[in-house]
């Protein structure tokens, strides 16, 4: 899911409002699906509240739930609450130290940046068991979303554009390569959900509504590709170093055009 900062003025939802019961909110992040986290004061004590509209589609009920799983293995915001109206649903997370990979002063220093994705992602994979994971991003599971989807492919990525046609992709994404290795994939690796702390290290992620397992090139397609988006190019191949492994074109390919149509 694509995200940015928004800059414009952005309304409050009246459910958001009443939560904050007249703390400070600031709009951070806004999504695609049209919705919008918010942070609610600053500080060590600052805490985010993540708003979907009612009808966007994201599941802030399963986001929860992964959150709290995952928070057992490794750093993952804590959740402190859940909730909503006919408007739409929320969910309060308390703040991690740290930054985002894309705050700005790491966009001037992407070398930093890189290699804590790389690392962190490395670690997240390694921390959460696949063994009793509870939940699957699996690469078949997906295709059949992306089929019933059929998402018009004006809106894919321009890579992708020379494909031309909906059945002609999932052609493509039927031929799927053999699982490399299989983790539990944090479902949505790009570059904004690393958070870095003052050393430069990778200290936790945030957004893991997609959390499953999956083979382990389903994250690194996307942390790689998004390098290009938030640095700009040369940065895939030392992000997929200090992960710790070797490019592989083919699973980088296939695992972006799913990403693309789903």
């Amino acid at each position: 899911m694509s995200a940015y900062a928004p800059e414009d003025v952005v309304a409050v939802p009246p459910a958001v409002a009443e939560l904050a019961r007249g703390v400070p909110l600031v709009p951070v992040w806004r999504n695609n699906l049209g919705g919008t986290t918010f942070r609610l004061e600053d500080g060590p004590g600052r805490r985010f509240v993540k708003w979907a509209p009612a009808g966007s589609g994201a599941d802030l009920h399963a986001e929860a739930e992964r959150l709290r799983w995952a928070g057992a293995f490794t750093t993952v915001p804590e959740v402190l609450g859940t909730g909503g109206d006919e408007t739409g649903r929320w969910m309060l997370t308390a703040g991690l130290p740290g930054r985002s990979a894309v705050d700005p002063e790491l966009l001037t220093t992407p070398a930093v940046a890189v290699r804590a994705i790389g690392e962190g992602l490395r670690a997240l994979h390694e921390a959460l068991p696949v063994a009793g994971c509870p939940y699957t991003w699996s690469a078949q599971e997906r295709i059949g979303r992306a089929a019933a989807q059929r998402r018009d492919p004006a809106t894919w990525h321009p890579d992708h554009h020379h494909l031309g046609t909906v059945d002609r992709a999932l052609a493509l994404l039927a031929d799927r390569p053999p699982v490399d290795v299989e983790v539990v994939c944090h479902g949505d690796a790009c570059a904004p959900n690393t958070l870095v702390g003052a050393d430069g290290r990778a200290l936790g992620h945030v957004d893991l509504g997609a959390l499953g397992t999956a083979d382990r090139w389903a994250d690194l397609a996307v942390a790689s590709w998004s390098t290009v988006w938030n640095y700009g190019p040369g940065w895939e191949r030392p992000l997929l170093e200090a992960y710790g492994v070797d490019e592989d074109r083919e699973r980088l390919a296939y695992y972006r055009l799913l990403w693309d149509l789903t």
